[in-house]
């Protein structure tokens, strides 16, 4: 095509799409097909995401009753003292309600706090101290609202008493009651819920000094280093009267062995920063998890648990309350003075503790950090102390 003036001009409307203008438009369709690609994928993978937060996020149950039980009650709860500090109480439930529980027996329709643990999470996040509180600690349980909506009397009872007349909500009084400690949020777990986390991170290995067989546990392991599985884990940490002693203490210090090496193994193969290994462990976490409505949902966790990845192993400690056999019954617990309350006050106050294997709790070591009292030491290990060391 040309000009009046017989110069040559470009293909025009009507012409065929060849050389530089069809490059050119082909450009801009290829720009525009990529935009909209990147678009839907966009789209796509918000969507997903959305799916899988809120699919999460409903798994988590809100603990409404121990809200309102401590609402009820809250003029007589402690003051917390360290803006930053969290205390979170951990239940493990032995409810057999539900198909994954019960093949543990019968339910009886009620369920007691198999493991309970206070773990305090220090101001600026540089530590993690793990206290296992005994199920036969004889306590002060306040009177608290049961299930059937009546209220228990006091009683002077076993701790685990508290979480089998009114719950959650009773078990935070009560520990309150014994600690001075403020609790800022809780989370009960069940035996299933427990099995689907070790399964999660593809289990835990231990090391055992000798051979298990225990029929009651389900459990039989050879000597030496033994990968478990969600179920042999569950049996390890329960089983009593055929490891060791057979006394609780000993049960709470294979748990907190147990816990260590759970949370060197989620470290140590980056599943905290992996979402494709991360997603299975928070799905298996969160569909056995009741916790106080604060923290039920994945932003409400997360909050809580981002600044706890940058806490080095060896400042995630595992301890037992200072504890003896009960003056009036050897198969019951109590407190051991003023040892626990050194603990208790040191927690309160967002103070180091530390712990060290064969070291008799409460006595007292340099903290070098400038306090200007003496870091008590107590008997416990921390998550870098490898159970198969």
């Amino acid at each position: 095509m040309t000009d009046s003036a017989g110069k040559a001009l470009g293909p025009g409307p009507g012409a065929s799409a060849t050389g530089e203008g069809l490059r050119r438009r082909r450009r801009r369709r290829s720009v525009k097909g990529t935009a909209l690609g990147l678009g839907v994928l966009v789209v796509a993978a918000a969507g997903t995401g959305w799916a899988l937060y809120a699919k999460l996020s409903a798994n988590i149950t809100a603990d409404d009753a121990a809200a309102r039980e401590l609402a009820q009650y809250e003029a007589e709860r402690p003051t917390a003292l360290v803006r930053g500090a969290q205390n979170i109480l951990l239940i493990g439930s032995d409810t057999r309600s539900g198909d994954g529980n019960a093949r543990y027996g019968r339910d009886l329709g009620t369920e007691r706090s198999d493991t309970t643990i206070l773990l305090h999470l220090a101001a600026n996040r540089r530590s993690a101290t793990a206290v296992s509180l005994p199920r036969d600690l004889m306590v002060d349980v306040p009177g608290c609202r049961q299930s059937d909506g009546t209220r228990s009397e006091p009683v002077f009872a076993m701790f685990n008493h508290a979480f089998q007349v009114g719950g959650s909500g009773c078990t935070i009084r009560t520990v309150e009651k014994l600690t001075g400690i403020r609790i800022n949020h809780h989370v009960v777990v069940d035996f299933s819920g427990f099995k689907e986390m070790v399964d999660a991170v593809d289990g835990v290995r231990v090391c055992l000094k000798e051979p298990i067989d225990d029929k009651a546990a389900k459990l039989k392991l050879p000597a030496g280093k033994v990968m478990l599985d969600g179920e042999q884990a569950l049996g390890y940490v329960r089983a009593r009267k055929s490891l060791g002693d057979g006394s609780d203490t000993e049960r709470m210090e294979r748990q907190q062995r147990f816990l260590a090496a759970l949370v060197d193994k989620m470290r140590s193969n980056d599943v905290l920063l992996n979402p494709v290994k991360l997603y299975p462990v928070l799905d298996a976490a969160t569909s056995s998890l009741t916790t106080d409505p604060e923290l039920a949902s994945l932003r409400g966790l997360y909050q809580l648990v981002r600044g706890l990845r940058d806490i080095p192993t060896e400042r995630v400690q595992f301890l037992t309350v200072p504890r003896e056999s009960y003056v009036y019954d050897a198969n019951r617990d109590q407190l051991v003075e003023p040892e626990a309350e050194k603990l208790f006050a040191r927690l309160r106050t967002d103070r180091p503790v530390a712990v060290a294997r064969n070291q008799p709790s409460g006595a007292s070591a340099p903290d070098g950090k400038g306090d200007p009292a003496p870091a008590p030491t107590f008997h416990g290990n921390t998550a870098a102390e490898h159970t198969c060391g």
